[in-house]
Protein backbone atom coordinates (compact mmCIF):
# COMPACT_ATOMS: atom_id res chain seq x y z
CA UNK A 1 0.00 0.00 0.00
CA UNK A 2 1.58 3.28 -0.70
CA UNK A 3 2.00 5.70 1.70
CA UNK A 4 -0.55 8.38 2.66
CA UNK A 5 1.99 11.19 2.88
CA UNK A 6 5.21 11.71 1.76
CA UNK A 7 7.49 14.94 2.45
CA UNK A 8 7.77 16.06 -1.35
CA UNK A 9 4.28 15.36 -1.68
CA UNK A 10 3.02 17.44 1.70
CA UNK A 11 5.25 20.39 0.44
CA UNK A 12 4.35 20.29 -3.07
CA UNK A 13 0.17 20.19 -2.55
CA UNK A 14 0.96 22.39 0.43
CA UNK A 15 2.19 25.19 -1.46
CA UNK A 16 -0.49 24.99 -4.37
CA UNK A 17 -3.12 25.03 -1.83
CA UNK A 18 -1.55 28.21 0.12
CA UNK A 19 -1.22 30.27 -2.97
CA UNK A 20 -4.79 29.78 -4.33
CA UNK A 21 -5.97 30.73 -0.54
CA UNK A 22 -3.36 33.06 0.06
CA UNK A 23 -5.65 36.24 0.10
CA UNK A 24 -8.74 34.41 1.63
CA UNK A 25 -5.86 33.22 4.63
CA UNK A 26 -4.96 37.22 4.94
CA UNK A 27 -8.35 38.46 4.82
CA UNK A 28 -9.20 36.27 7.31
CA UNK A 29 -5.82 36.69 9.47
CA UNK A 30 -6.72 40.69 9.00
CA UNK A 31 -10.30 40.50 10.63
CA UNK A 32 -9.24 38.11 13.79
CA UNK A 33 -7.09 40.79 13.89
CA UNK A 34 -9.49 43.62 13.96
CA UNK A 35 -11.91 41.91 16.27
CA UNK A 36 -9.87 40.29 18.70
CA UNK A 37 -10.75 42.86 21.73
CA UNK A 38 -14.83 42.19 20.94
CA UNK A 39 -15.00 39.40 23.99
CA UNK A 40 -16.60 36.18 23.48
CA UNK A 41 -16.89 36.81 20.07
CA UNK A 42 -13.10 36.76 19.79
CA UNK A 43 -12.99 32.81 20.94
CA UNK A 44 -14.99 31.80 18.34
CA UNK A 45 -12.81 33.44 15.52
CA UNK A 46 -9.58 32.68 17.15
CA UNK A 47 -11.36 28.82 16.91
CA UNK A 48 -11.57 29.62 13.07
CA UNK A 49 -7.85 30.39 12.88
CA UNK A 50 -6.31 27.46 14.56
CA UNK A 51 -8.97 25.42 12.27
CA UNK A 52 -8.19 26.98 8.76
CA UNK A 53 -6.29 23.73 7.75
CA UNK A 54 -9.37 21.64 8.10
CA UNK A 55 -11.73 23.94 5.43
CA UNK A 56 -8.75 24.01 3.37
CA UNK A 57 -8.37 20.41 3.03
CA UNK A 58 -11.89 19.93 2.45
CA UNK A 59 -11.13 21.20 -1.37
CA UNK A 60 -11.91 25.18 -2.59
CA UNK A 61 -11.45 28.32 -1.53
CA UNK A 62 -12.04 29.39 1.51
CA UNK A 63 -14.47 32.60 2.39
CA UNK A 64 -12.68 34.77 4.99
CA UNK A 65 -15.56 35.96 6.76
CA UNK A 66 -16.20 32.20 7.31
CA UNK A 67 -14.00 32.67 10.66
CA UNK A 68 -17.32 34.33 11.97
CA UNK A 69 -19.55 31.42 11.66
CA UNK A 70 -21.11 30.74 14.66
CA UNK A 71 -20.30 26.69 15.23
CA UNK A 72 -16.62 27.77 16.24
CA UNK A 73 -18.10 29.28 19.20
CA UNK A 74 -20.01 26.13 20.03
CA UNK A 75 -16.85 24.09 21.11
CA UNK A 76 -15.65 27.05 22.79
CA UNK A 77 -15.66 24.66 25.79
CA UNK A 78 -13.94 21.84 24.58
CA UNK A 79 -11.24 23.63 22.74
CA UNK A 80 -9.99 24.96 25.67
CA UNK A 81 -10.14 21.67 27.32
CA UNK A 82 -8.03 20.57 25.13
CA UNK A 83 -5.84 22.82 25.11
CA UNK A 84 -5.64 22.58 28.73
CA UNK A 85 -4.78 18.89 28.17
CA UNK A 86 -2.34 18.88 25.16
CA UNK A 87 -0.49 21.61 28.19
CA UNK A 88 -0.50 19.36 30.80
CA UNK A 89 1.49 16.40 29.38
CA UNK A 90 3.52 18.72 26.96
CA UNK A 91 5.34 20.94 29.79
CA UNK A 92 6.65 17.85 31.74
CA UNK A 93 7.33 15.94 28.50
CA UNK A 94 9.86 19.35 28.44
CA UNK A 95 11.91 18.65 30.79
CA UNK A 96 12.96 15.09 29.67
CA UNK A 97 15.66 16.60 27.22
CA UNK A 98 12.69 18.56 24.95
CA UNK A 99 12.32 14.97 22.38
CA UNK A 100 9.27 13.29 24.29
CA UNK A 101 7.92 16.94 24.27
CA UNK A 102 8.54 16.89 20.30
CA UNK A 103 6.69 13.27 19.59
CA UNK A 104 4.09 14.45 21.82
CA UNK A 105 2.99 17.10 20.28
CA UNK A 106 3.38 16.01 16.84
CA UNK A 107 1.05 13.02 17.92
CA UNK A 108 -1.59 15.04 19.05
CA UNK A 109 -0.93 17.77 16.02
CA UNK A 110 -4.30 16.97 14.29
CA UNK A 111 -6.38 17.06 17.63
CA UNK A 112 -8.19 20.58 17.01
CA UNK A 113 -8.84 19.57 13.14
CA UNK A 114 -10.43 16.42 14.62
CA UNK A 115 -12.14 17.66 17.74
CA UNK A 116 -14.13 20.18 15.44
CA UNK A 117 -14.39 17.90 12.40
CA UNK A 118 -15.34 14.73 14.05
CA UNK A 119 -17.15 16.19 17.03
CA UNK A 120 -15.69 13.98 19.62
CA UNK A 121 -14.57 14.80 22.85
CA UNK A 122 -10.95 16.48 23.45
CA UNK A 123 -9.69 12.99 25.19
CA UNK A 124 -10.95 11.56 22.02
CA UNK A 125 -9.77 13.70 19.63
CA UNK A 126 -5.90 13.19 21.27
CA UNK A 127 -6.24 9.36 21.00
CA UNK A 128 -7.36 9.36 17.35
CA UNK A 129 -4.80 12.00 16.24
CA UNK A 130 -2.15 10.28 17.53
CA UNK A 131 -3.36 7.24 15.68
CA UNK A 132 -3.80 8.90 12.55
CA UNK A 133 -0.43 10.05 12.73
CA UNK A 134 1.25 6.99 13.81
CA UNK A 135 4.13 5.85 11.19
CA UNK A 136 4.19 9.29 9.95
CA UNK A 137 5.40 11.56 13.05
CA UNK A 138 9.21 11.84 11.09
CA UNK A 139 7.53 12.66 7.85
CA UNK A 140 5.74 15.40 9.47
CA UNK A 141 8.56 16.34 11.58
CA UNK A 142 10.29 16.38 7.81
CA UNK A 143 7.66 18.71 6.39
CA UNK A 144 8.65 20.94 9.31
CA UNK A 145 12.20 20.92 9.31
CA UNK A 146 11.99 21.63 5.47
CA UNK A 147 9.58 24.49 5.40
CA UNK A 148 12.23 26.22 8.14
CA UNK A 149 15.15 25.57 6.03
CA UNK A 150 13.21 26.95 2.96
CA UNK A 151 11.90 30.18 5.11
CA UNK A 152 16.11 30.64 6.24
CA UNK A 153 17.35 30.58 2.81
CA UNK A 154 15.03 32.73 1.55
CA UNK A 155 15.42 35.47 4.17
CA UNK A 156 18.90 35.12 3.88
CA UNK A 157 19.21 35.69 0.42
CA UNK A 158 16.55 38.58 0.39
CA UNK A 159 19.05 39.89 3.55
CA UNK A 160 22.42 39.67 1.17
CA UNK A 161 20.54 41.16 -1.76
CA UNK A 162 18.46 44.02 0.36
CA UNK A 163 19.82 44.43 3.50
CA UNK A 164 20.40 48.41 2.77
CA UNK A 165 17.24 48.92 2.02
CA UNK A 166 15.47 49.43 5.08
CA UNK A 167 11.85 49.92 4.58
CA UNK A 168 12.14 47.64 1.43
CA UNK A 169 13.45 44.75 3.21
CA UNK A 170 10.74 45.27 5.91
CA UNK A 171 8.10 44.79 3.18
CA UNK A 172 9.71 41.93 1.59
CA UNK A 173 10.09 39.78 5.02
CA UNK A 174 6.74 40.88 5.51
CA UNK A 175 5.98 39.56 2.38
CA UNK A 176 7.73 36.55 2.86
CA UNK A 177 5.83 36.03 6.38
CA UNK A 178 2.40 35.75 5.08
CA UNK A 179 3.60 33.46 1.92
CA UNK A 180 5.12 31.19 4.59
CA UNK A 181 2.36 31.27 7.27
CA UNK A 182 -0.02 30.28 3.82
CA UNK A 183 2.32 27.63 2.63
CA UNK A 184 2.26 26.40 6.47
CA UNK A 185 -1.52 26.29 6.59
CA UNK A 186 -1.89 24.35 3.13
CA UNK A 187 0.81 21.93 4.23
CA UNK A 188 -1.24 21.15 7.70
CA UNK A 189 -4.33 20.63 5.32
CA UNK A 190 -2.44 18.33 3.02
CA UNK A 191 -1.61 16.33 6.17
CA UNK A 192 -4.77 16.13 8.04
CA UNK A 193 -6.66 15.59 4.42
CA UNK A 194 -5.09 12.66 4.05
CA UNK A 195 -4.18 10.82 7.18
CA UNK A 196 -7.59 10.86 8.33
CA UNK A 197 -9.16 10.06 4.84
CA UNK A 198 -11.69 6.89 5.19
CA UNK A 199 -10.00 3.92 3.29
CA UNK A 200 -11.63 3.55 0.18
CA UNK A 201 -12.27 0.45 -1.77
CA UNK A 202 -9.50 0.02 -3.59
CA UNK A 203 -7.57 0.32 -0.25
CA UNK A 204 -8.73 -2.82 1.18
CA UNK A 205 -7.30 -6.43 0.31
CA UNK A 206 -8.36 -7.51 -2.68
CA UNK A 207 -10.78 -10.90 -2.32
CA UNK A 208 -11.04 -13.86 -4.61
CA UNK A 209 -13.53 -13.46 -7.82
CA UNK A 210 -16.90 -14.97 -7.01
CA UNK A 211 -16.86 -18.15 -9.37
CA UNK A 212 -20.31 -18.91 -11.40
CA UNK A 213 -21.84 -22.01 -10.60
CA UNK A 214 -21.53 -24.64 -13.48
CA UNK A 215 -24.49 -26.70 -15.16
CA UNK A 216 -25.01 -30.16 -14.43
CA UNK A 217 -23.96 -32.56 -17.07
CA UNK A 218 -26.95 -33.42 -18.75
CA UNK A 219 -26.18 -35.12 -21.53
CA UNK A 220 -25.92 -39.41 -21.75
CA UNK A 221 -23.33 -41.04 -21.28
CA UNK A 222 -22.10 -44.01 -23.02
CA UNK A 223 -22.26 -46.13 -19.76
CA UNK A 224 -26.24 -44.75 -19.64
CA UNK A 225 -27.19 -45.26 -22.95
CA UNK A 226 -26.05 -48.93 -22.99
CA UNK A 227 -27.77 -49.51 -19.56
CA UNK A 228 -30.74 -48.41 -21.83
CA UNK A 229 -30.51 -50.44 -24.37
CA UNK A 230 -30.34 -54.02 -22.51
CA UNK A 231 -33.82 -52.28 -20.18
CA UNK A 232 -35.17 -52.14 -23.65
Amino acid sequence: MDKKITVSQVLTEGLQIGLANAASIIGAVALWLVTIWIPYLNVGTTIAIYSMPLELSKGGIMSPTSIFDGKYRQYMGEFFALIGLMLLSIIPALFFAVIPAVIISIGWSLAIYILLDKGVSPSDALVMSNKATYGYKWTIFGVGLVQSLIYGVIYWILLMIFGDSGTFLIILVLILEVLFVAFTIGCNAVIYRNLTAEPTATDEEPTAPETEPTAPNTEPTASNTESTIREI
